[in-house]
């Protein structure tokens, strides 16, 4: 008897630590992936939350949150989610859409009289998805149109509408804005009070609060950025520079909370579990793109292709995501079919980390590594499939075989541009050549699949192949200033 209850015991620790070895290598995984990333982009610091299960499962900091005093990120350090303030703003009228205070498919001018006659039955779910055409209240430079907020107020309701509700996508303030306006009206505070009160609290979220770079917030990460403006465009620059954020209180329905990944992490919990919201249906709402004039959703790009209600969408098939993403510096992805959620939070405007997000779930989903394909069509990741089988080898003729098949198999010149990029990326040039040799074979009118094949037989030193290639790109597109001025540059040599 104590014997075989001996060996119970020693077959337990051992399960329990191989799965304590196997959690520790997965995480260790994901320290070293970020931390690749944080040097390749130039990220300062980063703070890491991720949820599973309706549990944290992990919390990590990374960095510096302040480069000029050394100060390393903590799990208390505090980030501006901008932009990602729009998705606790779609739970705020969910919750007073549960109470019967408004409805998300009312004209804006059952809550306001202040409106332009074309303002006045935009629906609130439009402004939320950004389908309503509505002028925008800061300019292309981000400066408001005014210097307060009733300036800014007036001059944006003096601009024509940009186009007709539903007929596209177009991030837009102002929306963002006149929702405030409403919150106030119809809960009777402040929005931020009412946030504050109703979510912030409620999920026990005590550092959490709104705020901007005119603000005293303890803890508080520093802000920076390579992006400017000159001669009325935005541009990368080559320094590393201080970011200033201010956010006037009106417009912090648009952005403005400061946060940690791990309050952002029990947000999320909170949302998931009913303490926010009370119905299904609500949060079914909250994820719901809306669906434009002609049937489509659009977003900001290929990967986050709709938007619902204050929350950017990638839909897709496998692993749909709702992806608030803010600044160009932090993002949190919620996987609803396969209850995980991930929040990165950076200091810096250009990290982008909703194009890394899905690799980080690669690591406890492991179909959705990059390495595995994910994100690529169909099509693609059959052929990829058998590229590798191949060695990368009869390309056109792999493909020809894949079309015998199945008569839906077809391939995008982009995204075959974009994965023969991809390798490149990965320093894989020969592999890369033949790919993009493919996309010349099936896209022979395409000045860009000439570009990009020109462009890696130069990198592989074949020079002479590569001129007979740009003089074909610029046939094909006499605009091509690249193809044009890399010509000049292989032909002196």
């Amino acid at each position: 008897m104590k014997i075989h209850f001996l060996k119970s015991l020693i077959i337990s620790f051992l399960i329990s630590f191989a799965s304590h070895s196997q959690n520790q290598k997965q995480t260790d995984s994901i320290d070293l992936f970020l931390k690749s990333k944080m040097e390749k982009l130039h990220i300062p610091g980063l703070q890491l939350a991720i949820v599973q299960n309706g549990q944290v499962i992990k919390q990590s900091s990374y960095g510096l949150a302040n480069i000029e005093n050394a100060i390393k990120v903590t799990d208390q350090s505090m980030f501006a989610v901008n932009s990602c303030t729009k998705a606790f703003v779609g739970v705020a009228v969910l919750q007073l859409q549960e109470e019967g205070k408004l409805n998300t498919n009312d004209p804006i001018s059952k809550y306001l009289d202040d409106l332009p006659e074309a303002w006045k039955n935009l629906t609130i779910k439009q402004l939320f998805s950004n389908i309503s055409g509505l002028p925008n209240i800061i300019d292309f430079s981000e400066n408001f149109l005014g210097d307060t907020e009733e300036s800014s107020w007036e001059k944006v309701k003096k601009l024509p509408m940009e186009f007709a509700a539903g007929e596209r996508f177009r991030y837009n303030q102002t929306g963002y804005v006149i929702i405030g306006r409403i919150i106030n009206k119809v809960s009777g505070m402040h929005f931020t009070k009412f946030i504050e009160d109703r979510q912030f609290k409620t999920a026990g979220m005590k550092q959490t609060r709104f705020g901007d770079s005119n603000d005293i917030i303890t803890n508080a990460a520093g802000s920076y950025t390579k992006q400017a403006v000159a001669g009325g465009k935005w541009i990368t620059t080559k320094e590393l520079q201080n970011n200033f954020f201010k956010f006037p209180e009106y417009f912090r329905t648009c952005a403005g909370i400061v946060s940690t990944s791990g309050e952002i992490a029990q947000w999320i919990i909170a949302l998931q579990n009913g303490s926010l919201l009370q119905e299904k249906a609500s949060l079914d709402l909250l994820w719901q793109p809306s669906i434009l004039n002609n049937g489509r959703t659009r977003g900001f790009n290929k990967l986050v292709n709709g938007y619902a209600m204050g929350w950017p969408i990638a839909a897709r098939a496998e692993h749909p995501a709702a992806a608030p993403i803010g600044g160009m510096r932090s993002a949190f992805f919620v996987y609803p079919k396969d209850a995980i959620s991930i929040v990165v939070l950076t200091n810096f405007q250009g990290a982008n980390p909703e194009f890394f997000i899905d690799e980080i779930a690669g690591f406890y989903i492991p179909e959705m590594k990059e390495s595995n394909g994910f994100g690529w069509s169909p099509s693609l990741r059959k052929l990829r499939k058998e590229l590798i089988k191949e060695h990368y080898n009869n390309a056109l003729k792999l493909a020809g075989n894949l079309k015998k098949k199945d008569v839906n198999f077809a391939l995008d010149e982009n995204e075959l541009n974009d994965y023969g990029y991809k390798l490149l990326g990965e320093d894989k040039k020969t592999e890369a050549l033949k790919v993009f040799k493919l996309n010349v074979d099936l896209y022979s009118k395409s000045g860009n699949a000439y570009d990009s094949y020109a462009e890696t037989l130069a990198g592989l030193g074949n020079y002479k192949e590569a001129i007979q290639y740009y003089k074909r790109a610029f046939e094909l597109n006499p605009k091509n200033k690249n193809a044009q001025e890399q010509l000049k540059k292989l032909q002196s040599l």
